[in-house]
């Protein structure tokens, strides 16, 4: 099939490494399915750093779908790595699991309370539910399943053969020191250096050299099943390996063509796969990018193994907003299904699909996130009438859904804003949202709550999760009769003039088209008046007015914007509360 010829000028980076990757792959592997690849460790949560390595190959494998190509994405899950540390944070654990250390993760028991069979199981479930619910198709392999079945078994044996020219590449690097990856970009904040902790890969393993010579592979012990053993012996002519075990003493000679308990070091390991799996675009993060870095070699062994390295960018770090309201921040950054929780997949697809790889970029957990959505909502408006952008209309398609179909969305997208102050102040209590939700548009009232999920079921989850307690909102009781006693005349003309709106005006934007014309009314202007119209003594006024409402309905200076917030106190409440 020919390429789709595209104008860099009005594509986005999507369009344009997706141009790249299907040249590339028809001059390695003309008439064969285009493949991409992601490496995940589960070696604990797999957090929204790791995501990038996978949207990235995702969205360009979806591109090359969409143009009528058979593509795959394979996703590595790096559950035969070893278990290095006691992650922070992570529940049912204790420090006794430190006695699993340099066992394979799927050799290593899943958190008390799960319902996996291993601690790669417990941890790959989450993101694979999270992928899932972002619409990403891929193809599952599991490193375990490759090497215990002996599926890299000829390849294990070629690398042995060759140790002397993988230890020869090796060595250049060996003396050198490396440049540190994280200076390379300033980070945004500390979540993204815990972010940039990536797959298996970050371990950087090359093996060593004993007395016995190098050798590129690491036996897992039969004795203690850990990985702290050394290659004492090993005969190419028969493949009889002998190994040794610091852990517990262990030793024993197996044949390599028969034994599949052990893995290629990492160096060796993912040009292996490279070669084995024949990819031909695969990201890599910025800890990969220092020189002697396994990107960087593995682009020099990989030849050995008869295969070519990948195409593909370096990705930046992905930042966190809001981190110290977090409750999953103690052990590390949050999770996709932490953010899914309170966005919609659209949303959080958009986040990676609109920035280039090689762009920081953050994701939300504070009120940023309601900015964010209404950057969304005005992008969706855009789109709608045709007068978005190229590149801004192409991440748009792209977060909506994929080659496969549009992912499921909410039937009306209220106002995430609207949504989450109606469920602040509601506390859960789903009829009275229902009523206050209902009032925003009287002339095409909502139903049923259920037109407006997910997304309010999104934006109340924000509400009770992130949003500190001291900022959460609480209609007051009962009037409060010492400052309404106080006013001058003109606060009570102001309040005497948006009571007697209230019946007429009573829809979201009746109510706000009521607050703001108050003050003006008061100083002689049309309620209609636009800024220009004003002096800048309105906008002082219009404040006042505001903190006034607030203090009458909330006690506190602010709060949910007054046309919602009007909205959900009710008019019988709000007429007592403002003192008729």
């Amino acid at each position: 099939m020919p390429i789709v010829a595209q104008s860099t000028e009005t594509t986005d980076w999507v369009s344009r490494f997706a141009d790249e990757v299907i040249e590339e792959s028809e001059r390695r592997a003309p008439g064969k399915p285009v493949v991409v690849a992601s490496g995940l460790s589960p070696s604990g949560p797999i957090h929204l750093g790791n995501l990038r390595e996978v949207m990235t190959p995702h969205l360009v494998a979806d591109e090359i779908r969409r143009r009528g190509y058979q593509v795959r994405h394979l996703i590595s899950w790096d559950d035969y790595d070893r278990y290095r540390k006691v992650p922070a944070g992570v529940a049912g654990i204790d420090e006794s699991w430190a006695e699993h250390i340099g066992k394979p993760l799927t050799s290593v028991p899943a958190p008390k309370g799960s319902a996996h069979a291993n601690w790669a199981e417990h941890f790959k479930a989450a993101m694979i539910e999270s992928l899932a619910e972002l619409g990403v198709e891929y193809d599952g392999i599991s490193q375990t399943a490759q090497y215990t079945s002996g599926a890299y078994r000829e390849q294990v044996l070629f690398a042995m053969k060759h140790r002397g020219e993988i230890d020869a590449i090796l060595a250049q690097y060996r003396t050198k020191p490396k440049a540190a990856a994280k200076k390379q970009q300033k980070p945004v904040d500390e979540a993204e250096l815990e972010a940039a902790e990536g797959s298996g890969a970050a371990a950087e393993d090359d093996g060593s050299a004993g007395s016995a010579g190098y050798f590129p592979y690491k036996p897992y012990c039969g004795g203690c099943g850990k990985d702290l053993t050394t290659v004492t012996a090993y005969e190419d002519d028969t493949t009889e390996l002998t190994y040794s075990c610091s852990a517990c003493g262990f030793s024993e000679t197996v044949r390599l063509s028969e034994f599949n308990r052990g893995k290629l070091v990492w160096k060796v390991d993912w040009p292996m796969r490279w070669a084995y799996e024949g990819v031909v675009f695969e990201p890599s993060g910025v800890d990969h990018s220092s020189p002697g870095s396994s990107f960087q070699v593995g682009g020099q062994i990989v030849g050995i193994f008869g295969g070519k390295q990948p195409i593909g960018p370096m990705y930046a770090f992905v930042g966190i907003s809001g981190m110290a309201k977090m409750s999953s921040s103690k052990g590390g950054v949050p999770t996709p299904a932490d953010a899914l929780r309170i966005m919609e997949p659209q949303l959080l697809r958009w986040l990676y699909a609109r920035r280039k790889p090689n762009q920081s970029f953050k994701i939300a957990f504070d009120q940023e996130i309601q900015r964010l959505y209404d950057e969304w909502d005005k992008l969706a408006a855009k789109v709608a009438d045709g007068s978005a952008l190229p590149g801004d209309m192409a991440a748009y398609t792209r977060a909506v859904g994929s080659a496969a179909g549009e992912l499921a969305k909410t039937a009306r997208p209220l106002p995430y804003r609207t949504l989450a102050s109606v469920a602040d102040i509601t506390a859960g209590h789903q009829d009275q949202a229902l009523r206050i939700l209902s009032d925003l548009d009287p002339a095409n009232p909502l139903t049923a709550l259920d037109e407006a999920r997910p997304r309010y079921d999104k934006a109340e989850a924000w509400i009770n999760t992130y949003v500190p307690a001291d900022q959460r909102t609480i209609v007051r009781g009962e009037p409060d009769a010492e400052l309404l006693k106080s006013l001058d005349e003109q606060a009570k003309q102001s309040l005497r003039l948006l009571l007697d709106g209230l019946e007429k005006n009573w829809s979201l934007d009746g109510l706000t088209h009521l607050v703001y014309g108050v003050p003006k009314v008061q100083a002689g202007f049309s309620a209609d008046a636009t800024p220009k119209e004003l002096p800048p003594e309105i906008k002082t006024a219009q404040r006042t007015f505001f903190a006034l409402l607030y203090h009458l309905l909330v006690g506190r200076d602010t709060g949910p914007r007054l046309p919602t917030l009007l909205l959900a106190v009710g008019q019988d409440r709000v007429r007592a509360l403002l003192g008729e």
